[in-house]
């Protein structure tokens, strides 16, 4: 600017008729008018780039989804229960297919919540085979693996099959087995705690996520079926009730075990035991699923010597739905040894004499049928010894 304005004093003075100041002055309006279009161009730029900047950014929206993003930063929900992808509500067959992979990342919160949204509308616009989801509570191998596999044979799409363990348990099983890739996330479970419940209640939720499961068995490693797929498929469909011992002792090994705190919830007379291996239908697992009610009081009141999986399941389900339960368990247990544990059988027990004695001695009610021959479907415990003699004559004496 000084430069110009210099300039224009020396040509001023070698003109014969100098004009006025005025001179310096036009130029400096030059200058001015140059700035702002500076401007102006920097802003259009400017302006160009944001619009192009929020093209881009609502394709990718439209093309990827904001949802799939927050929800896998988060926590990888929902990807893991519906079995992920951009489309995967595109189908009705997407939507109800059982989840891909059971090892999702879910919370024990967010399993919970997402096993209770259940359909208002009863009847299914598809056609939904019901399925057995068969739940295996162990702490690890599964040694009875091999009857269980031919129990299983043949019967695809029957059935489910779940096996919680312990976290540090890697089960490796070859493809070609019914329990490959059946693990569900699982945490430590102890004998007679609420841990043992929130294991079971992990089992529930993770096989309610299959809609087609229509009934769910309580199993231990222990286990073993009295007879062939087919006549246990039948004798739990056509059931009337779910099978889940709850009886009122009012003995120490009882009554004995109740809490006063647990009132009002839980009274006394309320008061039920049970075995801890159960069946029940869809809808009384998703009641236990999403009770908030009595899962407190037994948390904080019924320890440390309560036995909190005999109590928890078979009261609340008496407060709720009595009239849903045949009150007795579908898994034989020998008790006649004494002790806190029932007995355990090997090698040297596994004859047909045993089982003969075993099926003769079951009497019980059974709809509307009061001295039905068939009382137990499984029995424990068998230990791994056991698995050669029951492999021989399982054809003869279990049927299959």
């Amino acid at each position: 600017m000084q430069s110009r304005v210099a300039v224009s004093l020396e040509e001023s003075n070698q003109d014969t008729n100098p004009p006025p100041i005025p001179s310096i002055k036009t130029t400096i309006p030059s200058q001015s008018r140059g700035l702002p279009l500076r401007l102006l161009r920097l802003f259009v730029l400017f302006l160009s780039l944001c619009l192009a900047f929020s093209f881009i950014s609502i394709y990718a929206i439209r093309r990827f989804g904001v949802q799939n993003v927050v929800t896998t930063v988060k926590s990888g929900f929902i990807p893991s229960c519906i079995g992920g992808g951009a489309d995967s509500f595109a189908t009705l067959e997407r939507f109800v297919a059982p989840p891909s992979n059971l090892l999702h990342r879910m919370s024990d919160e967010e399993l919970l919540w997402r096993a209770t949204l259940v359909p208002r509308i009863k009847k299914y616009p598809f056609r939904r085979v019901p399925k057995v989801a068969f739940m295996f509570l162990s702490k690890g191998p599964l040694p009875l693996a091999p009857l269980w596999e031919r129990f299983f044979s043949g019967h695809q799409g029957l059935y489910s099959i779940y096996l919680h363990s312990l976290p540090t348990f890697e089960a490796k099983f070859p493809p070609s087995s019914v329990f490959y890739r059946r693990q569900v996330p699982s945490k430590v479970s102890e004998w007679g705690k609420m841990s043992m419940c929130d294991a079971e209640r992990r089992l529930l939720a993770n096989a309610l996520l299959d809609i087609s499961n229509e009934w769910f068995i309580l199993l231990s490693e222990s286990c073993i079926p009295l007879y062939n797929f087919s006549i246990i498929y039948s004798y739990i469909r056509r059931s009337n009730h779910s099978f889940m011992g709850a009886f009122d002792d009012e003995g120490p090994y009882g009554r004995g075990r109740y809490n006063e705190n647990m009132a009002p919830e839980v009274n006394i007379t309320q008061w039920r035991k049970g075995s801890q291996w159960f069946e029940l239908r869809r809808h009384l697992a998703v009641s236990i699923v999403e009770d908030t009610k009595y899962y407190p009081k037994f948390k904080e009141f019924c320890r440390p010597h309560c036995y909190v999986d005999e109590h928890y399941f078979p009261t609340m389900l008496t407060i709720e739905a009595p009239n849903d339960l045949a009150n007795r368990s579908i898994t034989w247990v020998d008790w006649s040894r004494g002790g806190a544990h029932p007995a355990t059988f090997g090698r040297a027990d596994i004859t047909v004499e045993f089982f003969k004695r075993l099926y003769d001695s079951q009497k019980c009610k059974y709809n509307d049928r009061e001295e039905f021959r068939i009382c137990h479907l499984f029995a424990r415990k068998f230990s791994p010894s056991a698995l050669e003699p029951l492999l021989n004559i399982s054809q003869q004496v279990l049927g299959f």
